[in-house]
């Protein structure tokens, strides 16, 4: 499983290969130089240059595996493995986990984890973040385990098919049960980290469907079209309704009584849909509503 095969077409006839990788095959400029520089893509069973001029029926096979290394330690940490195979992994993060090691949080970490998890293994992989997820934030984070798989998911995040569908818990009850906030976020300050909406930021659009509305709070769906930093936290707030336990962007008149509804924001990131970057199969993968958020509707029903 570590070469990618193409078999050239009629109409491809007498293009370089280097054409053909980039415009045919849709492989990015970066990833086809390293792979040529390393010997990686052979012809009919020979290694060639790019200006190899293909011909209808050549067996082109691209190699994706690369020694590599990342200044991240080890740490045997337990992760929720939803789903495998030799390009992707996908894991539901739980909350009050980071990511990726920062200055503040050098352990501990969901790549820590895993880099020591594809060790185990005996797989030599890095930790090639596709989705990200805030450290309170629970649910499904894609990560590519090569290159080739980076480049191709990268390359389709924002086509139609690839979808990242979120629960949230607001407070209060949205004024339609279905609709498009499409707000423009921009970071106002460059040392912190809230965000807000102002006409000079990036334009910004959430689609949300309510599931369940309770007195004090509604249970909402939703799917971003765009991946802004804090999007749904920020669109949410500007409705009037923000993350339950988000102590960023929570309103002066919900106070701090979040805390005894839950300690962490109400937010989870339930689904994944996107083609597989080998086989452009289309890929569906779900995680339930975590525990803490389970608890906190149960809460707002008894209310």
């Amino acid at each position: 499983m570590n070469k990618v095969t193409l078999i050239v077409d009629e109409k491809d006839k007498g293009r370089k290969l280097r054409d053909y990788l980039k415009n045919e095959a849709e492989f990015s400029s970066r990833l086809i130089r390293g792979a040529a520089r390393d010997g990686r893509i052979s012809v009919n069973g020979k290694v060639v240059t790019l200006r190899y001029m293909v011909m209808p029926g050549d067996r082109i096979e691209f190699d994706v595996s690369k020694q590599e290394s990342q200044d991240i330690e080890p740490e045997n940490i337990p992760l929720d493995i939803v789903y495998e195979d030799a390009d992707i992994i996908v894991v539901n993060k739980r909350p009050f986990m980071v990511v990726h090691p920062t200055k503040s949080y050098q352990s501990g970490t969901l790549a820590n984890g895993l880099l020591y998890y594809f060790q185990e293994k005996g797989e030599d992989c890095i930790v090639r973040l596709v989705s990200r997820l805030d450290m309170n934030t629970s649910g499904l984070i894609l990560v590519a385990k090569n290159q080739f798989a980076h480049m191709a998911l990268a390359r389709d995040m924002h086509r139609e098919g690839f979808e990242k569908i979120y629960y949230a818990i607001v407070h209060g009850n949205m004024e339609n049960s279905q609709g498009v906030i499409d707000e423009p976020i921009y970071k106002p300050d460059e040392a912190g980290i809230k965000r807000v909406i102002d006409e000079k930021g990036q334009r910004s659009v959430t689609h949300y469907r309510v599931l369940e509305s309770c007195r004090e709070g509604d249970l909402v769906e939703l799917e971003l079209e765009t991946g802004r930093t804090h999007q749904i936290r920020v669109h949410l707030a500007h409705t009037g309704h923000p993350l339950f336990g988000d102590s960023l962007y929570h309103g002066e008149e919900f106070g701090n009584k979040d805390e005894e509804y839950i300690g962490r924001q109400a937010l989870h990131a339930c689904r994944l849909k996107f083609p597989h970057p080998r086989t452009g199969e289309m890929m569906s993968l779900e995680a339930g509503m975590p525990e803490d958020m389970e608890k906190l509707m149960e809460k707002l029903r008894s209310r």
